[in-house]
């Protein structure tokens, strides 16, 4: 993955997509797979914004039930089933607890209810993430850590976990395998209009701060909460802001569905990279679009929330990292973001210039497919889906158990430890022999970055190398998350910007800039 600003100005684009979140991504790679020139812009990193501050789930959304949201979910159960086939190095199961109190908001026999409806809707492909029912004594020997005084029982559910960053840069990468032209750090500061009709726009390289204008029939806008900073944007868009806090490993391989005591809202707690992801939060946004911050008051509502759950409280102290986003959602009349609507809608300005508003994670692929399909026909061109039941860029071409129990032995014989190659894998997928290849020429790139945590050294290298890399926050937080999955100090960071200076080029005034530039973060 290869960085080239300047063939962005050198010929005309069937489409231009500005912004590389999720939903940028699936629009590029679907309109390359389809034969369309594309080109995507991001102003930051790929991914840098809502699509790494996810709750990392690919899930229907067992909590829409309530709102009677049965399209939405239906939907989204869909994309999981496929996800979970075409990228099983990407996309894994993953089940959910839900534990029931004598004072549950939702009793046994709802809950009970809900969940045979979330499985219908899954339909039958799906029976092995269908739920079941545990006694008190077995739900408390399941989850020994939770609070088991007045509990009654509960149910597990299967739904599935991604690595978000990840997702969005192997769909990038994609895009580029079929040709199109795919630009992080590159600013949208205007459009072109021809007789009333967008035909193209400008932009500035962030590197080095050069301009360009770009050539494209047709343009879509997928850059999230920036639409919102237009008059045009506040009248489409709601932004609700959600937390997450990384905290101590407490979860043996499943996670679990919480209600809040203190407002009935849903939250979660989720394994991730061997520690514990707590979140979200819900809450109307109106502040600084380029600095989305974790607030002191949603530290104490999560941790607070968590603890009625506990038999060990966590404290303050026990925060690992933290990290906050903003949802785009369609604007309604609802009072409580909760409430808003999740669902997702293509709006086309009248100079032709196409607005992806709200939409999830798990729908997107969907989402992206309807936004190039509106492409082709303002272009005239007739061309199906290209995505739906396609197997991932780095998904293995041969059968994943198979090949599973072969990378892993290969693993095992570089010196890898189990965990580090189980992630390795998701992260990388086919492309895991590659990293190898670090491994074969310094048997000391097997060895964790942070002993706690399951990266390893070539794993840093390789993604410094070819996966577009350009500053260290870049590299520890979207490429791998370790600046939210450790309290790495000054000599940490300098140590692993170190370790990469050779690959990205940086002298000591680099290396002291991006040191810098994380720790502000």
């Amino acid at each position: 993955m290869k960085r080239d600003f300047s063939i962005l100005a050198s010929r005309q684009f069937d489409l231009l997509v500005c912004g590389g979140g999720i939903y940028g991504a699936w629009t590029a790679y679907d309109a390359a797979l389809r034969g369309l020139s594309v080109a995507i812009v991001e102003q930051g990193d790929w991914a840098s914004a809502t699509s790494s501050a996810s709750s990392k789930l690919i899930h229907g959304g067992l909590r829409y039930l309530e709102s009677f949201g049965f399209k939405l979910v239906r939907k989204a159960l869909a994309e999981r089933q496929m996800l979970l086939a075409m990228a099983p190095h990407r996309i894994w199961p993953l089940r959910f607890g839900v534990p029931v109190y004598v004072d549950s908001r939702v009793g046994m026999l709802q809950l009970r209810a809900g969940l045979t409806l979330y499985d219908f809707l899954a339909g039958s492909s799906s029976s092995d993430l269908s739920h079941r029912h545990f006694n008190r004594n077995e739900f408390a020997e399941r989850f020994s850590f939770l609070d088991d005084n007045r509990l009654k029982g509960g149910f597990t559910y299967g739904d599935a976990q991604t690595d978000d960053a990840r997702l969005v840069l192997e769909l990038i990468a994609g895009a580029m395998a079929a040709g199109a032209v795919c630009v992080n750090y590159c600013r949208l500061t205007g459009a072109i209009e021809e007789g009333g009709r967008v035909c193209g726009a400008t932009v500035r390289d962030q590197l080095n701060h050069a301009g360009a204008k770009i050539s494209a029939r047709q343009i879509v806008n997928t850059t999230g909460q920036w639409m919102a900073a237009s008059k045009q944007g506040r009248d489409w868009c709601r932004l609700d802001k959600g937390i997450h806090l990384v905290m101590p490993a407490v979860l043996a391989g499943e996670a679990l569905l919480l209600t809040a005591r203190s407002d009935g809202r849903v939250f979660f707690m989720i394994p991730w990279y061997g520690l514990t992801l707590l979140g979200t939060t819900d809450k109307d946004y109106g502040g600084d679009l380029d600095h989305v911050v974790v607030e002191q008051q949603e530290v104490a509502y999560l941790l607070a929330e968590a603890n009625h759950y506990l038999k060990t409280a966590w404290a303050e102290k026990d925060v690992i990292g933290s990290y906050a986003g903003l949802r785009v959602m369609k604007r309604d009349d609802e009072a409580s973001p909760s409430a808003a609507s999740r669902d997702w809608e293509l709006k086309t300005a009248d100079n032709g210039l196409h607005y992806s508003i709200g939409g999830k994670l798990t729908s997107a692929r969907e989402d992206a497919s309807c936004i190039v399909d509106t492409v082709c026909g303002q272009l005239g061109i007739a061309a199906p889906c290209a995505t739906r039941n396609r197997p991932f860029p780095w998904a293995p071409e041969q059968d994943y158990a198979a090949w599973l129990v072969g990378i892993n032995a290969q693993a095992s014989q570089l010196g890898i430890d189990r965990e580090s190659a189980r992630w390795l894998i998701r992260r990388h997928g086919k492309r895991v022999d590659e990293v190898f290849h670090f491994i074969e020429g310094d048997s000391r790139l097997a060895e964790r970055v942070v002993p706690a945590l399951p990266f390893i050294h070539a794993d840093l290298l390789f993604c410094a190398r070819g996966e577009m890399v350009i500053h260290l926050d870049d590299l520890l937080r979207r490429r791998m998350p370790l600046l939210i999955l450790a309290k790495l100090d000054e000599g940490q960071l300098r140590s692993l910007a170190a370790a990469v200076a050779p690959e990205m080029d940086w002298d000591e005034a680099a290396i002291n800039r991006e040191i810098e530039a994380c720790l502000r973060r």
